[in-house]
């Protein structure tokens, strides 16, 4: 079995640049590009960090060469590289810093929303995952949008007094001693993340060094889930771009609407209530037009089969009945939705018109349902062909 690898963002979780020997490097092939291949490289020190405790791994270069991902087993370091390395060689490694910053931030921000939640509420963290674009966290209980805003509020206060993090590697009897975090049963040397006066908490991945790096803590959402609470939340540079994005769309909308910034919400309020309105004196229209339209047909027509691509499919079913007034045999009501797509309404006071709906679906490939009375839906042909079926009924 092979040494462990020394693992340098333990020691410090600032190296950005380290020297190694190349001790393995296995070709991998795939499925899916067998002309592609990967290689898995081990060093006898890395400071590329290992996906792990909801952190995705470093990326970086060795000697130029793309570091693709990195994992870990039983304390060996895997480097899956795009390139192979000599074994023996010595190598330079560069992390990417940018990246690597904004995941620390990010993850001892978590730490600190944690920490709050669980000492106030009791609630346990059981999911976290930190993305390039969204960071969620899961805790097993509720939380009212008062109780988030408080935490917020809270771990910002964390972020201004830049308290000092500490990492440490307690002993077995120290740590029966600890009050401290943990998702699962841990052994072994157990690293633990203390954020003083907010958590404790056993972690294996870099973390900022002051809280004051973290630049801000902002919840951008939370939603109910799994009967808890799903938070999304965002530190440093992305909260600033989150906060930007969206500063920019209030302005953008308050330029359309002719209003301020602040007063946005009472704006849009107002203009859909005032669509709303406009909705009903249209919908009024359209059925009185649908109602002299409906009057051009003879009292007592045997069946009525109409093509209008002016109907609302929202006003089928009104159409059909208003026809239904001069039809004693079967109404048939068709409007278009895009070439060759049909929706319909079937309707009869005299025959039960499931039957009809049934055998049209299946003869242009359509789907639909309804009462016996009347059956909506909608199929795909031409319409002289779907008129010749309509006609084409014995009553």
């Amino acid at each position: 079995m092979s040494e462990p690898t020394i693992q340098l963002y333990n020691q410090d979780s600032y190296i950005k640049t380290f020297q190694a020997t190349v001790l393995t490097c296995v070709k991998q092939l795939k499925e899916e590009q067998p002309d592609k291949p990967s290689y898995i490289v081990t060093l006898d020190v890395t400071a590329f960090f290992p996906e792990g405790g909801g952190q995705p791994s470093d990326t970086g270069n060795i000697n130029g060469i793309i570091v693709i991902d990195v994992q870990e087993d039983d304390g060996i370091i895997y480097h899956i590289m795009e390139a192979p390395l000599s074994i023996g060689e010595t190598v330079s490694g560069e992390i990417n810093w940018d990246r690597r910053f904004d995941l620390m931030q990010h993850h001892t921000a978590e730490h600190i929303i944690s920490g709050l939640i669980h000492k106030y509420f009791g609630y346990d963290n059981v999911g976290f995952h930190l993305g390039s674009e969204v960071v969620t966290i899961d805790f097993n209980g509720n939380l009212t949008e008062e109780d988030i805003r408080n935490i917020e509020l809270k771990a910002n206060l964390a972020v201004y007094e830049n308290v000092p993090i500490k990492v440490t590697y307690p002993s077995s009897q120290e740590l029966k001693e600890l009050d401290y975090r943990s998702k699962k049963e841990l052994s072994g040397n157990i690293r633990i993340v203390t954020i003083p006066g907010y958590d404790i908490c056993a972690c294996c991945a870099p973390h900022v060094a002051l809280t004051g790096e973290i630049g801000g803590i902002k919840i951008t959402s939370y939603q109910k889930y799994k009967g808890g609470v799903r938070i999304s939340m965002l530190s440093g540079i992305r909260s600033l771009k989150d906060y930007n994005k969206k500063e920019k769309s209030v302005t953008d909308i308050s330029v359309i609407l002719s209003a301020k910034p602040d007063e946005v919400k009472d704006a849009v309020k107002n203009l859909k209530n005032e669509n709303q309105t406009l909705k009903g004196q249209l919908l009024n229209v359209q059925n009185q037009i649908l109602a002299y339209k409906a009057a051009a047909f003879q009292t007592g027509t045997d069946s009525i089969c109409v093509f209008d691509k002016d109907v609302a499919s929202a006003s089928l079913r009104t159409y059909g009945n208003l026809l239904l007034e001069f039809c004693k045999g079967i109404c048939a009501v068709f409007t278009t939705t895009d070439d060759q797509e049909y929706k319909y309404v079937l309707a009869s006071k005299t025959m039960d018109v499931r039957p009809l709906g049934k055998s049209l679906n299946e003869t242009f490939g359509g789907k639909g349902g309804g009462s016996k009375e009347m059956v909506q839906g909608s199929v795909r042909g031409k319409k002289e062909d779907i008129e010749a079926f309509i006609n084409n009924i014995k009553i």
